[in-house]
């Protein structure tokens, strides 16, 4: 059974940075999409950044340009970098991994940003 588990989560001020990482137990990992989403309390969850399998990325407009997702598939890793991290980053973010007849989900990893 494929599994994937985030970690790197953290409190930081704003401004400063978090790398989040994904790391997935599928063995043709590079066959699936690789996407980061969030869900801030009271909210609904929403989509960050999209990586497809040949590496083509998309972003939310709100982290265009201070977010970059990655993609490590010798090591079935998944990453997003997030830089000048702002208060309405805070959330917890979810990794998660798709292809025709899977859809896998990480347990999510907290981001709280505040001075």
């Amino acid at each position: 059974q494929v599994q994937i588990s985030e970690s790197g989560g953290g409190l930081v001020r704003p401004g400063e940075s978090l790398r989040l990482s994904c790391a997935a137990s599928a063995p043709d990992f590079e066959l699936y999409r690789l996407y980061w989403y969030r869900q801030a309390p009271g909210k609904q969850r929403e989509r960050v950044a999209y990586m497809s399998s040949g590496g083509a990325t998309d972003y939310r407009d709100s982290v265009q340009g201070r977010f970059t997702i990655s993609r490590d598939n010798t090591e079935k890793m998944g990453y997003l970098q997030m830089n000048n991290l702002k208060p309405e980053d805070t959330a917890i973010y979810y990794c998660n991994i798709w292809k025709v007849g899977a859809d896998i989900w990480g347990q999510g990893t907290q981001v709280t940003v505040s001075s």
